[in-house]
C-alpha cells in the first residue's frame, strides 16, 4: 500500500520560514517524479514545485519561484519543501504526490499518489 505523508506545516508570520517534509512507503521512491501542490480555502489545488526522479531537474509556480526549494532524497524516500519569504497568500494545505513519469508536471491529473496535506497558515 503506498502511503505519502507530509509533516511541517504550522503557523508561521509573514516573512518567516517553514521545511515541509513528505516521506513515501510502498512504492519505489526514486521512480517517481515528485510534486508539491496547495489548496487555499475555496480554492483549486494549485501546483507549487516538482521535482524530477533523480532531482536534476526542478520547476516552480511563478508565485513562489525564488522563495521555495524543492529537493528530494531518495535513500530516505523523502521530498522536501523549503519555503522562505512566507507570504499570507501562501497559506493553504500543502500536499506531496508521486508521478510515474520522469519528470512529473504541473498537472494534478499526472499524479497517481497523494499524501492527506499539511496546513502552512501565515499571519501578517
Amino acid at each position: 500500500q503506498v502511503q505519502l505523508v507530509e509533516s511541517g506545516g504550522g503557523l508561521v508570520q509573514a516573512g518567516g520560514s517553514l521545511r515541509l517534509s513528505c516521506v513515501a512507503s510502498g512504492l519505489t521512491f526514486s521512480t517517481y517524479a515528485m510534486g508539491w501542490f496547495r489548496q487555499a480555502p475555496g480554492k483549486e489545488r494549485v501546483f507549487v514545485a516538482r521535482i524530477s526522479r533523480s532531482s536534476g531537474r526542478t520547476y516552480y509556480a511563478d508565485s513562489v519561484k525564488g522563495r521555495f526549494t524543492i529537493s528530494r532524497d531518495n535513500a530516505k524516500n523523502t521530498v522536501y519543501l523549503q519555503m522562505n519569504s512566507l507570504k499570507t497568500e501562501d497559506t493553504a494545505i500543502y500536499y506531496c504526490a508521486a508521478d510515474a513519469n520522469a519528470y512529473g508536471s504541473r498537472d494534478a491529473l499526472a499524479y497517481e499518489y497523494w499524501g492527506h496535506g499539511t496546513q502552512v497558515t501565515v499571519s501578517s
